[in-house]
């Protein structure tokens, strides 16, 4: 009609539909409309540290890679910025890694020399393999494998990667030449060994950083602590090397040296059949790990922050990143724990923060570069101790160690996993455990036996055992799922309270707390309702779920249940049993467990009978644990 309104919930649909499409393919558009003066200072502070902690790291991997040193600051520039406009996580932060170096070296070490033309050929078209997959992962909605990583795992596997992060510190620290390639306990043991060879100047540097870096960070919280710990262990290497060593730069305090002043060049992977073919084991390998590294450190960060993770985007951010960096130069990147816990510790708001120290690292390599090649690496060192002290979660500990042992297991299984077994394995193995211990539960649900309490307000059910049972019908409720896995476990239960309940031939299943039915748990119920057929009762359900009815009657295991012994409420189903029972046991009843009992009227019980209906102390026992 012409000069109506349009009704408005229409319109809001449609607002939301393009929104969500908008959401979908540009998800910077959600966290854009909260940057602000505020924020975007926070975020620039954050950036300014972590572009600075990436400068002598990104060589470091680069070289731990097989990489000329340029292409370690080459991916942490395009791909840190890709996936944070593309990504979910508001603190991750992606480029080179320790554990993904590790993993690309000794995957195409065996194909060609390390640093050679063929090498980073090899290297770039596999950094374009893995951004492939995992794209085509992340548009396939397999983010929800990141459910199965479960909050122990996470807290386990952040406190074993900072223990990995100081340890790979203790050389740069103490000024030490500690050897690449050592695992933990290598690592430890050369410490030890080396106790004489520490460098006092090079360790009073660190200990300077440190020392201003918790400083500030207690008494002015406002202040970026980590760019004054980093001018404090400058100041404290320049002092050392000019007033009290005479002669040049005091022994043992090692700089980061010159930088490469480029910008990353473009570059193009090879699209050879047979090289495709070559990498494409090493691919997968790679794409798991990376993603399992950079999913566990957003899920670890927002766990802290309190922000969501979408898995199905993270996958998509990731493989865009590794896509766009293998155009610019850039050998695999992911999620980085020491760059992402330097931009959380630092305070970033938004990934407005990644993006501008992508940015900003450009901007450094062409004109700062020459005056960082001067920074002590016993600062940087000092910087990553108070970094990796900051990302372990010791409250988060405490309550998992004093709240669940099985959580413990899992917590500390995976601790110990990251520190003595490779990355990726780590976290499939805490990842197993907790699905294993998950397993366990669920196969044990409690089967819980329910009497009404003339205590509580209208005679509300409880669990309590020294409340009196009907003689003639009992009623019990299944917490969990009744699938194959619990199918035993539940039957035995009930097979208990049978054996133990034998005048009880009536069994009322409050079905409400049933999470799941499968065919199995359905068969089971089935052979169930049978028994207890035979034995002159029947079995009946109380709020059984519509997902449950829809199987059992596809299945034909309804006409077994019977339809008639299904009922929605507690008072229909309690009426409806009543008219079954026996009513010569009734009248001699003295419980009178219902408000229909009242009706029925009384007749005197012998002596004889009442111990006849009292069960031994070792039926005792077995009810209980039926209960």
């Amino acid at each position: 009609m012409r000069g109506a309104s349009v009704p408005a919930f229409p319109d809001n649909r449609v607002h939301s539909l393009n929104r969500d499409f908008w959401f979908k393919f540009a998800p910077f558009l959600q966290w854009w409309p909260e940057v602000n003066r505020t924020s975007l200072r926070a975020d620039a502070i954050a950036a300014i540290t972590g572009a600075i902690v990436v400068l002598p790291q990104g060589v470091a991997f680069a070289t731990i890679a097989g990489m000329p040193p340029e292409y370690g600051l080459y991916a942490a520039m395009i791909p840190a910025v890709i996936a944070a406009l593309f990504g979910s996580s508001r603190q991750l932060v992606s480029g080179p890694t320790t554990a993904a170096s590790i993993v690309l070296f000794s995957s195409l070490s065996v194909l060609a020399d390390p640093g050679s033309v063929d090498y980073v050929a090899y290297a770039l078209t596999l950094t374009f393999m893995v951004g492939v997959i995992e794209l085509a992962m992340g548009i396939a909605r397999l983010g929800a494998l990141v459910n199965f990583i479960s909050h122990s795992v996470i807290v386990g596997f952040t406190a074993g990667a900072a223990v990995l992060i100081a340890a790979s510190q203790l050389g740069n620290f103490f000024g030490l030449d500690l050897p690449r390639g050592l695992h933990l306990a290598e690592k430890l043991l050369y410490f030890v060994e080396h106790l004489g060879d520490i460098h006092p100047y090079a360790t009073t540097v660190g200990v300077a950083t440190l020392v201003a870096g918790i400083y500030f960070r207690r008494r002015f919280p406002r202040i970026p602590y980590m760019i004054v710990a980093m001018v404090a262990g400058s100041v404290a290497s320049v002092v050392i090397s000019r007033f009290f060593y005479v002669g040049g730069p005091a022994p043992g305090i090692h700089v980061v040296g010159a930088l490469p002043a480029t910008l990353p060049p473009l570059s193009a992977p090879d699209f050879n059949l047979t090289m495709i073919k070559e990498l494409a084991p090493a691919a997968l390998a790679v794409t798991l790990f990376a993603l399992t590294e950079a999913v566990s450190i957003s899920r670890s960060l927002a766990a802290r922050s309190g922000d969501l993770v979408d898995g199905n985007q993270e996958f998509i951010g990731q493989g865009l990143s590794n896509i766009f960096g293998s155009f610019f130069s850039s050998y695999v990147a992911t999620g980085s724990f020491n760059r992402s816990g330097v931009n959380y510790a630092a305070g970033a708001k938004t990934p407005m923060a990644a993006i501008i120290a992508g940015l900003l690292l450009m901007i450094i390599v062409l004109f700062v570069a020459p005056l960082l090649a001067h920074l002590p690496n016993a600062a940087m060192a000092g910087i990553l101790f108070l970094v990796a002290f900051g990302i372990i979660d010791f409250a988060h500990i405490r309550k998992i160690v004093r709240a669940s042992r099985s959580d413990s297991m899992v917590l500390w299984g995976t601790f110990l996993s990251t520190l003595f077994l490779a990355l990726d394995f780590a976290i499939m193995l805490g990842v197993f455990l907790s699905l294993v211990i998950y397993l366990h539960r669920a196969s044990r649900p409690r089967v819980r036996v329910r009497v009404p309490d003339p205590r509580l307000p209208k005679q509300r059910f409880n669990t309590d055992p020294s409340l009196p049972e009907c003689p003639q019908f009992k009623m019990v409720r299944i917490d969990g799922p009744v699938f194959f896995g619990a199918v035993n476990y539940v039957a035995e239960r009930l097979r208990i309270i049978a054996k133990h309940n034998s005048g009880q031939k009536h069994l009322l299943i409050m079905a409400r707390t049933i999470s799941f039915i499968d065919v199995a748990g359905a068969e089971m119920l089935a052979r169930e309702a049978n028994l207890r057929r035979q034995a002159g009762g029947q079995l009946y359900f109380h709020q059984l779920h519509d997902s449950a009815r829809e199987l059992l009657e596809r299945g034909g295991y309804l006409q077994d249940v019977g339809e008639e012994n299904i009922f929605y409420t507690k008072g229909e189903a309690i009426s409806e049993i009543f008219q079954r029972l026996d009513r010569g046991i009734c009248v001699r009843c003295e419980k009178r467990i219902f408000n229909e009992c009242r009706a029925v009227p009384k007749v005197e019980i012998e002596a004889e009978e009442i111990a006849e209906e009292t069960p031994s102390v070792s039926e005792e026992a077995d009810l209980e644990a039926a209960r």
